[in-house]
């Protein structure tokens, strides 16, 4: 048996392309951030040409573009792709929580109870990025019960692109000891899943992102305000 030599230049940029992704999706590089190839080439010790290669991978899965005078940067935030981007999430992850609260399993159950404490765990630390890994992770258990791995993977390639959203989202119900909108439908759809009641997972996940994309307009329509107001002063 023959086996190929591995190419080493593929492997940097693969490398390179997992940091520079990761740092984006836990908001390292936030939106708006330019993506300078000598920069990050410096800052992750490689030369120019894994980090191009890497930007323009960035590009084509929707979380770089480019912007004229500056070269690519982490793609922004707009209302109509947010509505564009929540309303798909609806209709796949309606149909993940129905199929899976058929499914799921008293382990399984037991899985997205841990996660729901680890979640609450990480609102209680200010920590938002483990309140969203934790979130993922609950989600993600309920969703795969429903044995559809195709379903799956389209909604990870979602949560993926609208990251961004998400940290919005949730940065403002962090500070605000009272607000118990980033755990309460968690709560509901953990109790829905252990008592197999597919019509409740469905309506509460609805529910859920319905006002996670309002709480993210109500956000991004502040930060708006603020930055026209920055700019006359």
């Amino acid at each position: 048996m023959t086996i190929s030599r591995l190419d080493e230049p593929k492997l940097l940029t693969d490398q390179v392309y997992a940091v520079i992704h990761q740092a984006i999706i836990n908001g390292e590089l936030p939106a708006g951030s330019r993506l300078k190839v000598r920069d990050l080439a410096a800052q992750v010790g490689t030369s120019v040409m894994p980090v191009r290669e890497a930007i323009r991978r960035l590009e084509e899965a929707g979380l770089a573009e480019r912007v004229p005078h500056k070269g690519a940067v982490v793609k922004g935030l707009t209302l109509e792709e947010l509505v564009h981007v929540y309303d798909v999430r609806r209709l796949l992850e309606g149909e993940a929580a129905r199929l899976g609260a058929q499914r799921i399993t008293p382990e399984e159950c037991d899985k997205m109870q841990a996660a729901y404490h680890k979640m609450r765990a990480a609102i209680s630390e200010r920590d938002v990025n483990g309140y969203l890994d934790q979130d993922e992770n609950l989600l993600a258990t309920l969703y795969a019960a429903g044995g559809n791995p195709v379903l799956i993977n389209l909604i990870r390639t979602m949560w993926e692109h609208c990251r961004a959203y998400k940290i919005v989202g949730a940065q403002g119900p962090l500070e605000a000891v009272s607000d118990d909108s980033l755990w309460r439908h968690q709560e509901a759809l953990v109790a829905a899943a252990r008592g197999q009641d597919e019509v409740t997972a469905e309506s509460v996940t609805e529910a859920s992102l319905l006002e996670a994309s309002d709480r993210i307009k109500a956000m991004l329509a502040a930060q708006k305000a603020q930055k026209a107001a920055q700019d006359e002063a």
